[in-house]
């Protein structure tokens, strides 16, 4: 598997990893909160790949001394291979590499199903700070 920063030749990978695993509405929001955030920083933008075919990524962004987790997606085929918890990792040390010192995961209706996953990871509920590392 290769982790890497997204580019725009993922757009059509990365879209149609978010219609199998969110709501139509979910998948509109999620393009913008891409949109948005390769404007500011395209590092907090990933991706992970096996050989040549992308089967997942992750949105972040920083706000002050916060970074956010948004739109973690993973392939339904290769769900429970480590994938997110690898993409999760890296983007956490993207955030520590810019400063973040608190760190909270962005998860609402359409989404909550990340939430067990989340929690697995060391986050205790919605939106609270992951402890400290």
């Amino acid at each position: 598997m290769n982790l890497r920063s997204f580019q725009l030749s993922d757009i059509y990978a990365v879209t149609s990893i978010w219609k199998l695993t969110a709501s139509r509405r979910k998948e509109q929001e999620t393009i913008k909160v891409l949109s948005k955030q390769l404007v500011c920083d395209r590092d907090l933008v990933l991706v992970a790949e096996i050989g040549d075919q992308v089967v997942g990524a992750i949105v972040g962004s920083v706000k002050k001394d916060t970074g956010y987790f948004y739109c973690l997606a993973v392939h339904p085929d290769y769900q429970g291979c480590g994938i997110g918890r690898s993409l999760t990792q890296l983007l956490e040390k993207r955030f520590r590499s810019k400063g973040v010192r608190r760190m909270k995961v962005m998860v609402d209706e359409g989404t909550e199903k990340l939430y067990p996953f989340y929690q697995h990871l060391g986050y205790y509920s919605i939106l609270e700070s992951k402890p400290a590392l």
